[in-house]
């Protein structure tokens, strides 16, 4: 944005100088004062914008930085502009009228006598000095309550007038083709006598010329934003990038807005026109270039914003997926702030008066703007601490999906039901964040259940097969998993399984516990194990029962029960062996 401020001033600086016909031709101009006086030794040269203290120093400052001008040293228009009264015209057009006024002083002081400085006053009082008197009106100095003399408001009024009373007349100052005078001037004194007439505002000529202005303006705009629209559509047939596509081909439609502009700007200035047009004309000129030059800086933000895009695609870390999008956002606000300040210089708006009133109103933009700062600072934490990126899974405050964009004010998620929801910043400062798609491995638990009449045996065996399938499947852990018989229920035997996947996403994982389960349950046809339904046996006593005894009672049979589970433990474990650990 810095180089696109100096790159506009650097325009307004070359459409003034176009205005004031400063040129190479200019530096073989005669000088506009030829006496004995020109002959001695120049005074030492005087500050910027210095105020001369009488008459004699007030008309020679003018003449000499005239005269600098005319040889190629624009910068001395300053010195000059400080010997004329502009107290009357509007800041905002002041120094174009100032140039115009002071060529235009020229001028009228060379078509009419030599000037001899040893006979203008040197005193710092007193009346004003009357340079020469005209039909049209007076040409004089005067002093103001500081004790600075200047060509006064009323010979700045009277000076296109009396100028118009000396076209026809030879100037008294010789000096060639007069090059350096502004192109108005020398274009208007070649005009028939009907085109300078002015029936309504503005001489004929002059409407004429704002008539070809805005043509030029609108067909330069017209063609040069076709020519930009042929050249994106061109420039994106050659990327076949989603985010180039996605660019608009009148991404550079503000470059034919600027070029209008600049072309009325400098039409405008060239015809020299009065105050009053100048000043509704000048003022609406450089807000149309002040606003086409923003949007030319949102739609080239744009363009880096695709490219960054495009980068950050192309790398495994997930910050730059979050920070990318919010570089646009940043520089589109400072744009705007520097826009802002940009046409308000231009329009001449007083900021520094505006920052005070910001500074007065600071507390209680501060307490409107509490949330917004809460947003900011939650939008830090997240990426500081990255808690989550885009593209993660997360469960927050009862709000569960995947992040889509991640803002300065608020965080975008979708959720699973396909709806959008919009979350501040500020709640991830203190809410408690379950990242989903941090996660290293994805868990998955059940409890199959097997019919009661499956033998012991076939149970173990079917354990150890869907063992051997996790470590077969190549998405799960293999260094920490349980299935084992964990449990009786009312109709069946229960069995864990307590399993892990490393999975990139949500997808991969339910594919992956898809064919997991497909595989137990081909496992458990092949031997021959039957899950069981939900089942409930119903047991009739019949009318006269017969107690049926158990054939050991008491110790006898306490002791039979104690053989048997030795027996048992002797066969499947060993007796006094303690197992290791599971080893995976």
């Amino acid at each position: 944005m810095t180089t696109l401020c100096t790159t506009l001033k650097a325009l307004l600086l070359a459409l003034l100088l176009l205005g004031m016909g400063v040129g190479p031709s200019a530096q073989t101009a005669a000088p506009a004062v030829e006496n004995d006086t020109a002959q001695e030794e120049s005074a030492p040269e005087e500050t910027a914008q210095a105020l001369p203290e009488s008459p004699r120093a007030a008309i020679k400052q003018f003449l000499d930085a005239m005269n600098e001008v005319k040889r190629g040293e624009p910068k001395e228009m300053d010195q000059a502009l400080a010997t004329l009264d502009l107290s009357d015209i509007n800041p905002l057009v002041r120094r174009e009228q100032g140039i115009n006024l002071a060529w235009t002083l020229l001028e009228v002081i060379d078509r009419t006598r030599y000037v001899e400085f040893d006979k203008v006053p040197e005193r710092q009082t007193g009346e004003p000095w009357l340079f020469e008197k005209y039909p049209q009106g007076e040409v004089r100095i005067h002093a103001n309550d500081q004790g600075q003399w200047r060509f006064d408001r009323q010979t700045l009024a009277n000076l296109p007038k009396i100028l118009d009373g000396l076209e026809n007349s030879k100037p008294v100052v010789e000096g060639g083709d007069r090059s350096y005078l502004p192109w108005h001037l020398r274009f208007r004194a070649q005009l028939p006598d009907h085109l300078k007439q002015a029936p309504f505002i503005l001489e004929n000529w002059q409407w004429i010329g704002i008539l070809i202005t805005i043509a030029s303006g609108l067909l330069l705009d017209k063609l040069l934003s076709l020519l930009l629209h042929l050249l994106v559509q061109r420039w994106k047939a050659r990327r076949a990038h989603p985010h180039y596509q996605e660019l608009s081909p009148d991404i550079l439609r503000p470059a034919g807005l600027m070029a209008m502009a600049f072309a009325w700007w400098a039409g405008i200035n060239l015809m020299g026109l009065p105050e009053g047009a100048m000043l509704i004309l000048l003022v609406a000129v450089k807000f149309v270039a002040s606003i086409s030059g923003v949007w030319a800086a949102y739609r080239l933000i744009d363009l880096v914003s695709a490219h960054l895009l495009k980068k950050a695609e192309q790398t495994e870390s997930k910050l730059d997926d979050a920070l990318v999008p919010l570089i646009p956002k940043s520089l589109k606000v400072f744009i705007t702030v520097v826009g802002f300040v940009f046409i308000a210089d231009n329009l001449n708006i007083d900021i520094s008066s505006l920052l005070a009133g910001l500074g007065l109103g600071g507390l209680a933009f501060a307490l409107a703007a509490k949330d917004m700062v809460q947003n900011l600072f939650g939008s830090i934490t997240v990426l500081l601490d990255r808690t989550f990126s885009v593209g993660d899974w997360i469960l927050v405050e009862g709000i569960e999906g995947t992040v889509e964009e991640i803002g300065f004010r608020s965080t975008r998620i979708r959720t699973f039901y396909n709806s959008l929801i919009t979350v501040p910043n500020s709640r991830f400062i203190t809410a408690e964040v379950d990242n989903m798609g941090q996660r290293t491995y994805r868990r998955f638990t059940t409890n199959l259940s097997l019919a009661y009449n499956t033998p012991p045996d076939r149970i173990e065996a079917f354990c150890e097969g869907a063992r051997e399938l996790v470590r077969l499947h190549p998405y799960m852990r293999k260094d920490y998993y349980h299935i084992y018989l964990s449990g009786f229920a009312d109709s069946a035997v229960q069995v864990l399984v307590y399993v892990f996947w490393s999975t990139p996403d949500w997808g991969t994982e339910l594919r992956e516990r898809h064919r997991f389960l497909l595989d137990l349950m081909r496992l458990a046809q092949r031997l021959d194990v039957e899950f069981a339904y939900p089942t409930r046996t119903l047991y009739m006593r019949g009318e006269s029962p017969e107690t049926q005894q158990a054939p050991h009672r008491g110790d006898e049979a306490r002791q039979h029960a104690r053989n048997e589970a030795k027996s048992i433990v002797e066969h499947t474990t060993g007796l006094g062996v303690m197992p290791p650990p599971v080893q995976y």
